[in-house]
């Protein structure tokens, strides 16, 4: 209670404006409440008690003296000692003052206002210490508040710079395993495959999608699209190989090399954000794909959520985009330089085959020119004893048919060696050929090979004949035909060093009619079998030519046939020749029998070779003719001459072409000036080549090819003369 009256005092006394007013009212106030109290104390105190109410009068004045100060205190003296006592008498008048009592209650009252003063005024330094103690303390709390918050924003800062560099590095790091993944593929498909999935898989998009651009359409067409993606992508009819316009559909700005953001598609009015948004996506970026300054693609990736790609997100879409164009690039680099490597590689290949091919041709120009001159007189005996020793035994008879079907197959391959150097000018003609027969005279003709050489060392080949009845007729060249099984036959014998089975079987299916050379042989490996057609390419050594296969493919690709190749390692292998037929094809007639000329000629044969010579001549004058001979050019030009100055004449003219000293286009031009009406017949081994290469001598009337048939010369010399000759068709 005395706590609370002290403090309504101290506050009542607070206020600076009324201080001195309430001071000096202090007085009259206590000594007014201690007369109430003396009244209200005597009231409940017995009539006869001496109760000390001088107390109540000296708390006042002391009371007056602490917290009025020395006036009030003073005042609160003179009252209680003069005001009162002459307020108790009734008469208002001043008594006599005791000094004594007087002033050392005034003097008490004085000490107890300086004692208060000097209390008050330490109360006032410690509240005005406790203030700026106070004041000191709170400004030290609000900086400290401040450094705490600024503290704490540091932190939030550190911790949002923190999280903001470990998302960067993330994505360095994401970037880096995309970048060693792609850097590890070379055709863009996979390096597209690559990175959509880990799009998918690490920034957690919704679609993600690579078009490239195709500028002269203005059309971005969907190249890939992300296996978590593929599902929204049939939604949206954005499928691998969908076509999007370019044209004002919000991708413009991309294809102008921009990455372009777009926080809200629904809010765009372009048919493509349109599509976007109504497949259930709210924000996209499309970053291009670049290289050098041409754009060739854009990187699309979606997510569900509207702004829900941050900054960080963009900035690594655009770096991963460079990324992706440069490795596109290179790919693009390599496969580039990779073409054409691989075509210099060819071209190479290609000149050493045809430097080789070049050689092997002009050898065998000469190897060609030789063989047909000693096949001449070979054709020309047999021929000769088929058409006229008509009492022949069968068995004879069959020798000397066989005999000139090997002349002829032999013909044919020296006509064809310049297949090796050079490609044919024109078509050959097909005639109708019968495989059944063909295959039996093949395996007859290659009896020594596949049966007789091997039973020398022991070695038992077994060959089977399976040909199929009611063959049709296949359109080919029987001697090309002939060749290529006599090359196959000869590769599977060869393929069975320890003996096996050797099967030549013929089928027909399809319109097509197949006959397959098989063997149970040492069979091929994948790389032997896929280059055993290159010529010179042989796993014979020095055994083998590398052209004998070869050789078997032209046939098939002059005569529009297929080659197939089976074979497996240790088992054996199968060669089919398929030819197609119901082909309408158009046969020639055969030739018209030409007879003898009815009249007696005088023909002059020059050549170099004097088996040539002997066998032709032989032949004309069985025939009927007189022959003269020539073994040279210069001879033959002489003896030109001199039946010029005797007026006389050859009926015709039969010259080789390759002499020495003197050729055959030299005695052609000579037997024209001498006389200009006689035929002249060149008879060469290089005879094909030189109607193909259109390279006939200008003064040649015929040219025919080594070794000679019967009915060609015959035809030859019933053409060229001037007078009529009987034809029996």
């Amino acid at each position: 209670m005395l706590r609370t009256v002290h403090k309504t005092l101290e506050k009542a006394l607070a206020g600076s404006g009324r201080r001195g007013l309430a001071r000096y009212s202090l007085p009259f106030a206590l000594l007014f409440v201690s007369l109430l109290a003396q009244y209200g104390i005597s009231l409940m105190v017995p009539k006869g008690v001496d109760f000390p109410y001088v107390l109540l009068y000296l708390i006042a004045i002391f009371v007056a003296a602490w917290y009025g100060g020395y006036g009030p205190g003073t005042i609160a003296c003179l009252l209680t000692m003069v005001g009162l006592p002459a307020l108790a008498d009734h008469t208002f008048r001043l008594t006599k003052v005791d000094p004594s009592r007087l002033l050392p209650l005034i003097g008490v009252a004085l000490w107890v206002s300086k004692v208060s003063s000097s209390q008050r005024g330490k109360r006032e330094v410690l509240l005005r210490a406790r203030d700026e103690l106070n004041q000191s303390v709170r400004r030290k709390r609000e900086d400290l508040a401040q450094a705490v918050a600024d503290l704490e924003s540091e932190v939030d800062r550190r911790t949002l710079s923190e999280e903001k560099l470990k998302t960067q590095l993330g994505r360095l790091h994401l970037l880096d395993q995309i970048t060693c993944a792609i850097g590890q593929r070379q055709d863009l498909r996979s390096i597209f495959q690559v990175v959509i999935r880990t799009l998918e898989d690490n920034l957690l998009v919704d679609f993600a999608c690579i078009c490239t651009y195709n500028p002269e359409a203005e059309t971005l067409a969907v190249t890939c699209v992300g296996m978590r993606s593929e599902a929204l992508a049939m939604d949206l009819a954005l499928g691998e190989n969908a076509e999007v316009p370019v044209d004002r559909n919000g991708m413009a700005r991309c294809i102008r090399g921009e990455l372009v953001y777009e926080p809200d598609l629904g809010q765009l009015d372009f048919p493509f954000p349109k599509r976007l948004a109504v497949g259930g996506l709210g924000s996209a970026v499309a970053a291009p794909l670049r290289t050098e300054s041409h754009i060739f693609g854009v990187l699309l990736v979606a997510r569900r959520q509207t702004e829900n790609f941050t900054s960080g997100d963009c900035e690594f879409l655009r770096q991963l985009s460079e990324h992706v164009a440069l490795a596109a690039h290179q790919t693009q680099m390599y496969e580039a330089l990779q073409q054409a490597y691989d075509d210099l590689r060819r071209s190479q290949q290609t000149v050493m085959e045809q430097e080789r091919l070049r050689v092997l041709g002009q050898m065998a120009s000469g190897i060609a020119h030789d063989i047909n001159n000693a096949l001449s007189p070979v054709a020309l005996y047999t021929e000769s004893l088929l058409e006229r020793e008509t009492n022949l035994s069968p068995r004879t008879r069959a020798y000397l048919e066989t005999t000139q079907r090997a002349i002829e197959d032999v013909a044919h391959t020296v006509g064809r060696m310049r297949e090796f150097y050079r490609r044919g000018d024109t078509q050959p003609d097909l005639t109708p050929v019968d495989l059944n027969t063909l295959a039996r005279q093949v395996i007859e003709l290659t009896r020594a090979r596949w049966h007789d050489i091997p039973m020398q060392r022991g070695i038992v080949i077994q060959t089977r004949a399976v040909l199929a009845s009611g063959l049709p007729p296949v359109a080919g060249i029987e001697s090309e035909i002939r060749e290529a099984l006599t090359n196959l036959i000869f590769n599977a014998a060869d393929a069975m060093p320890q003996g096996g089975t050797l099967t030549v079987r013929t089928t027909s299916a399809d319109g097509r009619v197949h006959i397959l050379v098989e063997d149970t042989g040492v069979g091929m490996d994948e790389e032997t079998r896929r280059r055993c057609l290159e010529p010179f390419f042989t796993t014979k050594g020095e055994r083998g030519t590398g052209l004998g296969l070869a050789m078997v493919y032209g046939v098939a690709q002059r005569q529009n046939a297929e080659l197939e190749v089976k074979s497996v390692v240790g088992s054996g292998t199968t060669f089919s020749l398929s030819f197609q037929t119901g082909v309408a094809l158009a046969f020639a007639s055969p030739p018209a029998a030409v007879q003898k000329p009815h009249s007696r000629l005088q023909i002059l044969i020059v050549d170099d070779d004097p088996l040539i010579i002997r066998s032709l001549r032989a032949i004309l004058e069985d025939d009927g003719h007189a022959v003269t001979t020539a073994t040279g050019g210069q001879e033959g030009i002489d003896m030109v001459r001199a039946a010029a100055e005797r007026e006389e004449q050859f009926a015709a003219v039969i010259t080789d072409l390759g002499m020495p000293y003197v050729d055959g286009r030299r005695v052609a031009t000579a037997v024209k000036t001498a006389s200009k009406n006689t035929p002249v017949i060149m008879l060469t081994g290089w005879g094909q080549r030189l109607v193909a290469e259109n390279d006939v001598p200008p003064h040649v009337d015929r040219v025919l090819n080594k070794p000679p048939k019967l009915q060609q010369l015959r035809a030859a010399l019933a053409e060229l003369l001037p007078e009529p000759v009987e034809r029996a068709v």
